[in-house]
């Protein structure tokens, strides 16, 4: 079975999903010739009124993404083993799969981090073509701050729903419909647009850091998390400070928004490469698949019923997940010392 075939093998409709990307990526090249079309003002579209295919690129945009969503809905959940919990083994050495899984997440969250990267270099020309005020255009990345904090308390419930990857790819898509804030003719539309883009990229920032802890070992968690976290807050701030420099005197500060239509489609082609949580197959009843991801990753590994067999000591551990921070507490208790084990030894 090919990767693209087995992405989608328990969703709802792969061909929703697919439909779904390809109606959105035609609602944004509807915005494109308008955009284009003040190509000798200097791209400036201040006070333009809205054609008939930027109307119709907004509406494919909205049923667009619906469509994506309802596609990945899993096929359907079933309750999970309340005596088994499955869980990579601490001290499991990096395998390919790990060093695979972290190359795509930093690229995800170098692409992530450019989009509040990009405010500081859109501010200055969207102030002087829509002539407003520092307070007036600071509503922008207001807005867009508010969009990311009100995106990561929703993704965190649709990756418990959608599961970790589907959530990523949904925040792709949703990326590239975005894209269109680049060719609003209204300052207002410019920052209700960036409301959803900060949705999508606050979204995409927990879920990646989640689904990093869920499947690294423990030994590694710490050191992977912040050389993730440090590639992909340096990367996207130089990814944006460079592409500003090389387009912006050329194509103006909207360029910087259709950025979002390229770089959310190269995150929906890497997403083959990103696997599901063990964790979250396990929520949703998947324990087969849960077992064979961790025996791909972590040929090791021993699930809590192995673990019961031989240390009747051990009991399940209690995990505390914090969905904005990049770790997690364990209530797993330590081996017991050789004292204990001797027999009439309190």
């Amino acid at each position: 079975m090919s990767a693209g075939v087995f992405l989608f093998a328990d969703r709802r409709s792969a061909l929703a999903f697919w439909i779904g990307s390809a109606v959105v990526s035609i609602g944004v090249v509807l915005h494109l010739p308008m955009f284009w079309m003040a190509r000798h003002s200097g791209f400036i579209l201040a006070g333009m009124p809205m054609d008939a295919g930027m109307l119709l690129g907004m509406g494919l945009i909205i049923g667009g993404i619906a469509a994506t969503a309802y596609g990945l809905l899993p096929k359907n959940s079933v309750a999970p083993a309340a005596d088994e919990f499955l869980s990579p083994p601490e001290d499991a050495a990096l395998t390919g799969a790990h060093w695979r899984l972290m190359a795509v997440l930093a690229v995800a969250l170098v692409i992530d981090v450019m989009k509040p990267a990009s405010l500081g270099f859109v501010t200055p020309g969207m102030r002087t073509e829509y002539g407003v005020d520092r307070a007036t255009v600071a509503l922008l990345p207001f807005s867009a701050l508010i969009g990311t904090a009100v995106g990561s308390f929703v993704w965190g419930a649709l990756a418990d729903l959608f599961g970790r990857r589907a959530s990523i790819l949904l925040s792709s898509v949703m990326f590239v419909g975005t894209s269109i804030c680049g060719a609003m003719p209204s300052l207002w539309w410019n920052i209700g647009m960036c409301f959803l883009m900060g949705a999508a990229a606050g979204g995409m920032l927990p879920v990646a850091y989640a689904l990093l802890v869920e499947i690294m070992p423990t030994k590694h968690r710490g050191w992977c998390l912040v050389l993730i976290g440090g590639l992909g807050t340096i990367g996207g701030y130089f990814a944006a400070s460079q592409l500003s420099a090389l387009l912006q005197p050329f194509f103006g500060w909207r360029i910087m928004w259709f950025l979002n239509l390229p770089t959310g489609l190269l995150l929906i082609a890497l997403s083959p490469l990103i696997p599901e949580s063990a964790r979250f197959l396990q929520y949703v009843g998947r324990i087969g698949e849960a077992r064979a991801g961790l025996a791909k990753r972590a040929p090791r590994w021993r699930d809590s019923a192995s673990r019961a067999r031989h240390a009747p000591w051990s009991r399940p551990p209690i995990i505390l997940t914090f969905p904005y921070l990049p770790f997690e507490v364990s209530s797993e208790p330590a081996l017991p010392s050789r004292w204990q084990l001797l027999p009439g030894v309190s």
